[in-house]
């Protein structure tokens, strides 16, 4: 999982509200073995609607994305993380999130930054013109218009956010703790690590 310290660029000026995971990523996209491609199918319905935001050129690339409330809402799917990592969005801000999703998200390398209606909508309104910077060590979002504003965020996920590290990369960082615990077992429970006798 890659760092997240700073997240900064466009925005897509999104902020539908109660967005659910079929919204995201419809089903029929979920018999994929990879994860590469899922960004062709995100938002697949909103994409045929006549001037959507997801084909205006001058949100192509953009690493935020700006929704509405009860983000994510639906399924537990994971695939909706994928989907959003694939498009290369790494930040995702809204007034709330539903906690599977932004699960999900944290899981993936996805910053979701909870913020009130009122800034969600000063933020959608910069975003058509300018970019938006969130840096999540002082856990701020910033415009170039001197907006400021703060958010809380789950100390751990920051950690591991800032450190970009997955469950795996959790486990990894302990690995001379579970040394010296495996050595020890060994030794007092010896019998734990004979191997069975074969059998002719």
């Amino acid at each position: 999982m890659e760092p997240i310290a700073h997240v900064a660029g466009r925005a897509i000026p999104f902020g539908r509200k109660n967005v659910d995971t079929d919204v995201i990523i419809p089903a029929h996209w979920l018999k994929t073995i990879t994860r590469e491609g899922l960004g062709k199918g995100a938002f697949e319905a909103v994409k045929k609607e006549p001037g959507n935001v997801f084909a205006d050129p001058e949100y192509a690339g953009a690493p935020i994305l700006i929704a509405g409330d009860n983000f994510g809402c639906g399924s537990s799917r994971e695939h909706a993380a994928w989907a959003l990592l694939d498009m290369g969005i790494t930040c995702v801000i809204a007034p709330s999130f539903s906690d599977i999703f932004s699960g999900n998200a944290f899981k993936n390398g996805i910053l979701t930054v909870a913020l009130p209606q009122q800034a969600i909508d000063r933020l959608l309104e910069v975003a058509k013109t300018d970019p938006v910077d969130i840096d999540l060590e002082t856990q701020t979002v910033t415009t170039r218009f001197q907006d400021r504003f703060a958010f809380e965020i789950d100390p751990f996920r920051k950690h591991c956010l800032l450190n970009g590290l997955d469950e795996v990369g959790l486990t990894m960082a302990q690995g001379e703790t579970i040394s010296a615990h495996e050595a020890k077992t060994r030794a007092e429970l010896p019998f734990l690590a004979r191997t069975p006798a074969s059998v002719d």
